[in-house]
């Protein structure tokens, strides 16, 4: 199991820990770098800084929101910065949900998001292979679009550029059952949220046949701490943000997921509280037992039995969201 350094999106401004942290986990010996986007930073332009103060470690987006550009767009970010990084891109999208895509982004969210997310890995692996024009007769992506509005002009193009690889890896990040099976079908990895190393039973049937080299990459908060409650509490705040306000009351990817994991009612009082406006009594709404699962957190000790569970099953790349270099050193050692 490889190591990764996930470093998410920014808050109100720059992370100025970020490039230390990078610079830290490529020297000891991480395999991979990872920025998120939301609404506010983007996910490629810290990874274009990293990869001009680094040399090795692979770069990654877990995710790059599908909303936010097309797929050709996607694609031309995608085969730029690989030829800047000397071929070090992991292209990690993900769909998110109605309340981005529709309230940030001003795009229907898709009624099919399994097509949707097929028509886009097409395009985007159509424009890095460079084997001919992209076309696709798509149902969400048409190209060349001939939808309302179109002059009827629009012709197929090749990118200019040729990609460094052709072969570039395409992640997604998926939550439901079907969305897990496709992304085991047509892409190159997996990034799942609130992986537990207990529970992988839940994505055994859906994660069948996958081909060799196949990532399961979860991202897992991680501290080193004497106390696991105090490393426990950062956790809980992201579980009531995301469970509580990432979605509608009616429909909430990641609470339905924190549901299927055994959690059902938990998860419905967590988005109860915090749609409330009740916020504190959300996070300590939130399962100290769910939290704990699906992060890395107390003194040396714990860490280290922890992790031989996440190690003896599929995930092979774990993607370390942790606020020290003390901890991604400690967690480097433990994995040697």
């Amino acid at each position: 199991m490889r190591l990764g350094l996930a470093l998410g999106y920014w808050g109100r401004r720059p992370d100025a820990r970020h490039l230390d942290l990078a610079r830290e986990a490529e020297r000891l010996g991480y395999h991979s770098v990872w920025t998120s986007e939301s609404w506010g930073s983007d996910a490629f332009t810290p990874l274009a800084w990293i990869a001009a103060h680094t040399g090795r470690i692979a770069l990654g987006t877990a995710v790059a929101q599908m909303a936010a550009r097309s797929p050709t767009a996607t694609a031309m970010h995608a085969l730029t910065l690989d030829h800047l990084s000397g071929g070090r891109l992991l292209l990690g999208l993900g769909l998110s949900g109605p309340q981005v895509v529709e309230g940030w982004y001003g795009r229907p969210f898709p009624q099919s998001p399994l097509t949707a997310t097929r028509e886009y890995v097409d395009i985007v692996r159509q424009v890095l292979r460079r084997e001919a024009p992209v076309t696709l007769d798509g149902r969400f992506h048409p190209l060349p679009y001939d939808g309302p509005g179109a002059s009827g002009l629009g012709k197929p193009l090749r990118s200019i550029t040729h990609p460094l690889r052709p072969d570039l890896p395409v992640l997604l990040g998926a939550e439901g059952p079907r969305n897990v099976a496709q992304t085991a079908r047509i892409a190159d990895g997996w990034l799942p949220l609130y992986w537990s190393p207990t529970r992988t039973d839940l994505y055994e049937r859906a994660l069948e046949g996958t081909p060799e080299g196949f990532m399961v990459a979860p991202m897992v908060q991680a501290r080193l701490c004497a106390d696991p409650a105090e490393g426990l509490r950062p956790v809980k705040t992201m579980l009531a943000l995301y469970i509580g306000g990432m979605g509608h009351a009616a429909r909430n990817f990641h609470a339905d997921l924190m549901g299927r994991m055994g959690y059902e009612s938990q998860a419905r009082r967590v988005q109860e509280l915090f749609l409330a406006g009740r916020r504190d009594e959300a996070v300590e709404a939130v399962p100290d037992a769910f939290a704990d699962e699906i992060s890395l957190v107390g003194p040396r000790e714990r860490l280290a039995e922890r992790l031989e569970m996440w190690r003896a099953g599929p995930v092979t790349d774990l993607l370390v969201t942790a606020p020290d270099p003390a901890t991604l050193r400690v967690l480097a050692e433990l994995n040697a």
